[in-house]
């Protein structure tokens, strides 16, 4: 699941090339690597100064089956501390979001300062991502068509599922031949994989590990295949990594509607709001203007229109913070007065959709190709309408906007990626895992799943509060005792309730 303030940051900047440093080339290859991949784990370290950072590419295999095939490189970026005391590799969530983007321009916004200047910290772009080998399905203009697109037919007809499926395939045959023979290879283990090859470029016996989001599902994916490799690692915004897809969407599902209920409930205490009546009108409002927004678009000054896909869209990307709430009461009180602007403004952020209508990055055609190896829902039209069925009944606002869900992964070209068994990753020291109540995105119970049930070793700390993940955008009790774990490797005696 997306973290999105990592979401919308510009995707490439000039790289300067001094600064190159080599080690030898002969290292030492570590005990119980195979030598299928030595070549891999020995690589000569070189780093380069680029922007105040220092960056590097490190070789993977394309495929972690056949190492001696094709090899791709991960971008990795680099913020050196001064007398660090140690390494910490960090993910910002997605799938598809850029961990280099992210180190680069929002440093400041990771953790805490004192963490910050404590540790080195290491971004990359996961394969599929960024720089790494990204994935590629369409220009501006598809992808506009894609994200913005609305059938002209109703939900759930033939001709409805005929124009989706149409949509569909363009999208995914795209994917095939813009991206090549990488995109069988962009799932979460082979990045699980290519995590560890980066803590052996670090130079580090074990791996310290700040993942959020997406990245919780990336962290204990690492853990279950290298726990003997796991050092400290702390997984916020958690994925619960043992339920289905489809129980997945319909928790998300469920999350976004208490998120949807607690803005209304703030909204209406408050003048300027364009909601009125008790937090249960409010909400029948949202609903009714969704379903006459279907039929009756809006201008915005740009020329495009606001239609139900990026009004959704908008109300999605509003409920990953409270921070977000303002816009979109200021999004609905000019809707109420004929103009989609800042609604459209929102839903681009979320796109990551420029002004002159490229995109910045390519996280959504990541997002997609990576989901879409490691798990998809039933695609067989029975299985989606007994799904479409518990949507409608649990999904009061969003529910009519989450229906067939099975259809995007079931025209994919590959097949999924058998799971692990277990996610327990035995023999790995403890893993703190952070919920927060009234995360949308990665509802607190699949924290609490992954923490108590699914990891061998698991420590919770809770954040009862709005939005989505919690270290460095909460308060004390969250981020005093990540920093302690991070620097003395204790924690306090009880799971702590913030």
């Amino acid at each position: 699941m997306r973290r999105f303030l990592a979401a919308s940051v510009a995707l490439v900047t000039a790289i300067s090339l001094s600064g190159c440093s080599l080690t030898p080339s002969s290292r030492a290859l570590e005990p119980g690597i195979d030598a299928s991949v030595s070549s891999f784990y020995t690589q000569p370290i070189s780093w380069r100064d680029c922007d105040g950072f220092e960056c590097a590419e490190v070789k993977v295999p394309m495929d972690w089956s056949n190492p001696a095939r094709e090899t791709i490189e991960i971008s990795v970026i680099r913020h050196s501390a001064p007398d660090a005391l140690g390494n910490i590799l960090m993910n910002p969530g997605g799938p598809g979001a850029s961990g280099v983007d992210f180190v680069r321009d929002q440093f400041d916004s990771i953790g805490t300062e004192q963490l910050r200047s404590n540790f080195n910290f290491i971004g990359f772009d996961p394969r599929g991502t960024g720089t790494s080998s990204p994935v590629k399905c369409l220009d501006a203009k598809g992808l506009d068509g894609f994200l913005y697109g609305v059938s002209p037919y109703e939900t759930g007809t033939k001709e409805d599922l005929a124009w989706s499926k149409k949509a569909i395939k363009k999208f995914v045959d795209g994917c095939k031949k813009n991206t090549g023979p990488v995109l069988e290879f962009v799932d979460t283990q082979s990045a699980a994989k290519d995590m560890d090859v980066i803590r052996a470029y670090l130079e580090d016996d074990k791996l310290d590990y700040l993942g959020f989001s997406y990245g919780t599902f990336l962290g204990a994916t690492y853990a279950t295949l290298f726990p003997e490799r796991v050092g400290h690692f702390v997984l916020d915004g958690a994925e619960n990594p043992m339920v289905t897809d489809a129980e997945k969407s319909y928790n998300q599902l469920l999350g976004f509607e208490l998120a949807m209920k607690n803005y209304v409930t703030d909204c209406v205490k408050k003048s300027g709001c364009p909601l009125s009546g008790t937090p249960n009108h409010a909400l029948d409002q949202i609903e009714a203007w969704l379903i006459h927004l279907e039929e009756n678009p809006l201008p915005t000054e740009s020329g495009r229109e606001l239609n139900i896909s990026g009004a959704v869209t908008a109300l999605i990307l509003a409920m990953y913070s409270e921070d977000y709430w303002q816009y979109l009461t200021q999004g609905l009180v000019e809707a109420k007065s004929g103009s989609g602007d800042t609604l459209l403004r929102l839903a681009d952020f979320y796109n990551d959709r420029q002004d002159d209508g490229t995109y910045a990055t390519n996280i959504l055609e990541a997002n997609i190709s990576i989901s879409c190896l490691d798990s998809r829902q039933p695609s067989d039209l029975a299985s989606m309408e007994a799904q479409n069925e518990k949507m409608l009944k649990a999904g009061r606002v969003f529910g009519r906007y989450w229906l067939y869900g099975g259809m995007m992964c079931g025209e994919w070209p590959y097949p999924v990626v058998a799971a692990p068994a277990s996610y327990a990753a035995d023999g790995a020291p403890t893993i703190v895992v952070i919920g927060t109540t009234g995360d949308p995105a990665t509802p607190y119970q699949q924290a609490v799943a992954l923490a108590h049930d699914v990891l061998a070793d698991g420590f919770l700390i809770t954040y009862e509060g709005e939005g989505h993940t919690a270290y460095g955008r909460s308060n004390d009790c969250v981020n005093d005792p990540v920093d302690k774990f991070f620097m003395t490797g204790k924690l306090p005696s009880a799971e702590p309730v913030c």
